[in-house]
């Protein structure tokens, strides 16, 4: 049964005449009526009865209206589904797409054409970049944080070092320990922070066992807070610094996950294209 049919015959039967329903549907009130005709035809029922003065519902079309009802709404649920599929939003946290990004991108445009994907940065106080919120699909981002409920696949793993000044001490080593940096302040993650991720960006400890530096959301701060502070923070080796500042290796600091993320529950196929489509660019 045709979901134009349906939706004339709703047109109809809630109108009552054919003239209001036509002007309703944008339509002349012949084509109108033959389909009506049509669908009692195909049915084998009569579903009005026709007057001078416009129509009732038989026995049959009252039926019919009742499942139209419940037909047409589970189609616009079933739409609504369909195109919210056609759309991926992915989380990131700072540069954590980085160079590969551009032929993760292209790879995935060529397997979904169709795919709209939008993009979310998030702030270093949610390393899931919005998954358990419902915010993103998928995430770009690093571990170790708290990953109940999170599928994730490993990227690649990368060493970290300790963000410095050039004109710094240890600038001139070609590789420091986190004993090296003990009485040097941090900067520190907001309050309800995940505190696994909050306790890794602390040097492996608990936050408050290092002395503390300034509260920072975002790479810029970080940056900015050790060019004009002098702080000490860490981050991936491989992350390009600005003018002024460097990253010298911490040979005693556990590697840094780069991974692809996703709420186990919300699985889907185009998920799990994407998380392929990562894997593969990140080889």
């Amino acid at each position: 049964m045709e979901l134009r049919l349906l939706r004339y015959f709703m047109a109809v039967a809630e109108e009552r005449h054919f003239g209001r329903a036509a002007t309703r549907l944008h339509m002349t009130q012949p084509p109108l009526s033959r389909a009506i005709k049509q669908l009692e035809t195909d049915l084998g029922v009569v579903l009005l009865n026709r007057s001078a003065t416009g129509v009732d519902l038989t026995a049959a079309g009252n039926t019919l209206y009742k499942e139209a009802a419940a037909l047409l709404q589970h189609a616009e649920q079933a739409r609504a589904r369909v195109t919210a599929a056609t759309t991926l939003t992915v989380g990131t946290l700072g540069d954590s797409a980085g160079e590969r990004g551009t032929r993760l991108a292209a790879t995935f445009r060529r397997h979904h054409p169709d795919v709209t994907i939008r993009f979310r940065e998030a702030d270093f106080a949610d390393p899931t970049t919005g998954l358990r919120n419902g915010v993103v699909d998928v995430a770009l981002t690093r571990l170790p944080f708290n990953d109940t409920g999170i599928s994730t696949r490993t990227l690649r793993q990368e060493p970290v070092g300790a963000v410095l000044r050039t004109d710094d001490p240890l600038a001139t080593k070609e590789m420091l320990t986190l004993a090296d940096l003990e009485d040097r302040p941090w900067f520190q993650l907001p309050e309800g922070t995940d505190p696994v991720w909050r306790a890794y960006w602390n040097g492996a400890k608990p936050a408050g066992e290092r002395p503390q530096g300034p509260v920072v959301r975002t790479v810029q701060e970080c940056t900015q807070a050790v060019l004009w502070n002098g702080n000490v923070g860490i981050a991936p080796v491989t992350h390009p610094q600005p003018e002024g500042l460097l990253c010298v290796p911490l040979k005693d600091m556990p590697l840094s996950p780069l991974v692809v993320a996703w709420l186990t529950a919300r699985e889907d196929q185009l998920i799990r294209s994407f998380a392929a489509t990562a894997i593969e660019a990140y080889r």
